[in-house]
């Protein structure tokens, strides 16, 4: 074919737009024109394949535009090292060139890759452009961003709006909130991207207030700066202003996304709201919203997390093309209910399947043995980790076999496992440990262990509620005594315990001795009459658990108002005969409450499922999925 023909044929193209014939292109006497009609008409590499093999045949490879716009259109559809060879191919490559070769780097979150073009680019005497700046703060880390910020200022870019943005955008990434702040409060104009940029700023930090000033301030709002909002409350412990959010978007008409569904499900498992999880799958549903393993994972976390483990597994077998993260989430669903045997199950199923076990799917696994008592096959599954599939174990792993040495009454080895660690400790793994010193009353280790944290001045509040309640299970007040003194010299708050309960779509939180609730008189009408089925059925109160200098009649009253027998209360006199009460606590259940709620399951006829600090409990008919190993 001759550089000088008039009608033009490529197979491949002949679904692309023509003046008059859909098989040829008329009227393009020069291929250079036709080229650049071409690159801009396809969407397929195929396409792109047929156009460069164009541009070769009619020498137009030295033809910076035609290049130039066929590099970025194949970096556009994600064929970077097509796009990177010709680049590498291109002789003295302008600002052009470079702007879009670091733009595709970045895309491919290939920062360092960026970085490299952006120093070549000055190495060789070419000054960037605006773009240029912008493409390359998206891939920046801190302390590169703060040079290219001098630069930005240098070429007269930062007051642009979208360098700007991009500013804020990278001191955010890189946790300097005060920098980002300054360069947000002094931008002469604000975008909607600007100003959801700087609420995802405060909102990542925990700064809700912040963030909910400027979402308030958006007289148009999209679906970034909502599912901004609404994640930021549910990541920081407001998720119940999260849902309330939600549905509020739902009532501006903004049609919700697997970004936002995926933030309101983790928001209703964080607080067992069971039925609005299920409004929300059904929504989902409804509106043809795609249940990828993306959306399927976050189904799985809120079911198991609600305890409906039977919706859990049903979405897990619904679930095309499941990856990894998604055998994690149903291995960790069973384990969390304390079913450890179905979670080993189906270890061994991931496996022979093929699927490489994460740091993540060791964790599920220990803490599976840990809530059974499968002390030699945890050890065992511990060495395989790092033997076999050279995963180094994390300090979540160490508290993993600590809690499992732990609660099988092994505190001195798993004191030598804290001590002989190659890694540093935290005070989870420290108030585990303290926890088994409890449980099982060793008083010296728990004290040991207790100065040395506080000596260390790692000590939290975990630590010196444990060391106190270790000092009141053996009776010693003055032990108890000089522990909160100390807490009140650091300014050591105790965590209280709270208990919610989901009726009718709304959340209900109680608090020990709670009369806040507008149903408090049935409450604790309906509480006296729970007492006099215990006692009909011969149960006394373990007032041993009470760890306060009481006497024996405060001790029983003190245990009658716990917030878990308040919330069932609550439970019992809200919802239909028979059905499933379900109870979230923030705190691990004491032995009197958990000996309560059997008796309770077997006398109202009612299952009863209690997530607490550590675990799912199944009540059911006098007994619990947890055999009392807890």
């Amino acid at each position: 074919m001759s550089s000088t023909a008039t009608n033009v044929f490529i197979p491949g193209l002949t679904s692309l737009p023509t003046r008059r014939s859909s098989t040829t292109y008329h009227h393009y006497p020069d291929p250079g024109k036709l080229a650049l009609v071409l690159i801009d008409k396809s969407k397929s590499v195929n396409h792109f394949h047929q156009i460069h093999a164009f541009i070769y045949r009619h020498n137009l490879h030295d033809h910076h535009i035609i290049i130039f716009k066929l590099q970025r259109s194949y970096s556009s559809l994600g064929h970077l090292h097509r796009s990177l060879t010709l680049f590498n191919q291109t002789p003295n490559p302008d600002v052009f060139f470079y702007s879009s070769i670091i733009h595709a780097h970045t895309l491919k979150n290939l920062h360092s890759q960026a970085l490299l073009f952006y120093v070549q680019m000055l190495t060789q005497g070419i000054t960037p452009n605006a773009f240029t700046i912008s493409s390359i703060l998206k891939s920046c880390p801190l302390q590169p961003a703060q040079l290219i910020h001098g630069h930005a200022i240098k070429f007269g870019f930062d007051s642009q709006l979208y360098v700007r943005t991009c500013l804020v955008d990278v001191y955010a990434r890189g946790g300097d909130v005060w920098a980002a702040r300054k360069l947000f409060d002094v931008m002469p104009e604000r975008s909607l991207v600007s100003m959801t940029t700087m609420m995802a700023c405060y909102a990542n930090y925990g700064m809700i207030g912040e963030a909910r000033v400027l979402f308030d301030e958006l007289e148009e709002r999209d679906i970034v700066c909502w599912n901004v909002m609404i994640d930021g409350y549910t990541q920081h412990g407001f998720q119940n202003e999260g849902l309330r959010l939600f549905r509020r978007m739902l009532k501006a008409k903004v049609r919700p996304n697997q970004v936002t569904v995926v933030a309101v499900l983790s928001a209703c498992g964080q607080i067992g709201a069971l039925d609005s999880g299920r409004w929300v799958h059904a929504y989902i549903v409804n509106n043809r919203i795609e249940i990828n393993v993306y959306v399927g994972t976050a189904l799985i976390d809120m079911y198991s997390k609600c305890g409906s483990l039977e919706d859990a597994r049903l979405v897990f077998e619904r679930i095309d093309n499941k990856d990894v993260v998604a055998w994690n989430a149903m291995i960790g669903g069973y384990t969390m209910h304390g079913f450890g045997q179905d979670a080993l199950h189906l270890y061994k199923k991931m496996t022979g399947l093929g699927f490489k076990p994460t740091d993540i799917t060791f964790i599920g696994v220990l803490s599976a043995c840990a809530h059974t008592g499968l002390l030699k096959e945890g050890w065992s599954f511990f060495h395989l980790m790092k033997d076999k599939y050279g995963i180094e174990p994390k300090v979540e792993h160490y508290g993993c076999i600590v809690n499992l040495l732990g609660r099988a009454g092994h505190v001195e080895e798993a004191f030598e496992v804290v001590k002989n660690m190659k890694i540093e400790q935290d005070s989870v793994l420290w108030g585990t440990l303290l926890g088994a010193c409890r449980l099982h009353g060793n008083m010296s280790l728990g004290e040991k262990i207790a100065e040395f944290l506080v000596d260390r001045g790692v000590a939290d509040s975990g630590t010196y509620i444990l060391l106190s309640n270790i000092y009141a299970a053996a009776r010693d007040w003055v032990g108890v005594a000089r522990v909160r003194t100390l807490m009140i010299k650091e300014g050591v708050e105790k965590e209280h315990g709270c208990s919610s309960i989901e009726v009718n779509n709304k959340v209900h939180e109680f608090i020990a001795g709670d009369m806040r609730h507008p149903k408090s008189e049935e409450i604790y009408t309906m509480l006296e009459d729970m007492n006099d089925w215990l006692k009909d059925h011969g149960y006394s109160p373990q007032t041993d658990v009470v760890l306060h200098d009481l006497g024996e009649e405060q001790k029983k009253q003190s245990l009658e108002v716990h917030s878990e027998k308040l919330a069932i209360a609550f439970g019992l006199i809200s919802t239909k005969p028979g059905a499933t009460i379900r109870i979230v606590k923030n705190l691990r259940v004491c032995p009197d409450c958990h000996a309560v709620i059997k008796l309770i399951s077997k006398i109202s006829c009612r299952k009863i499922v209690m997530r607490d600090r550590n675990r799912f409990h199944h009540f059911e008919n006098g007994s619990c999925s947890c055999g009392d190993y807890w």
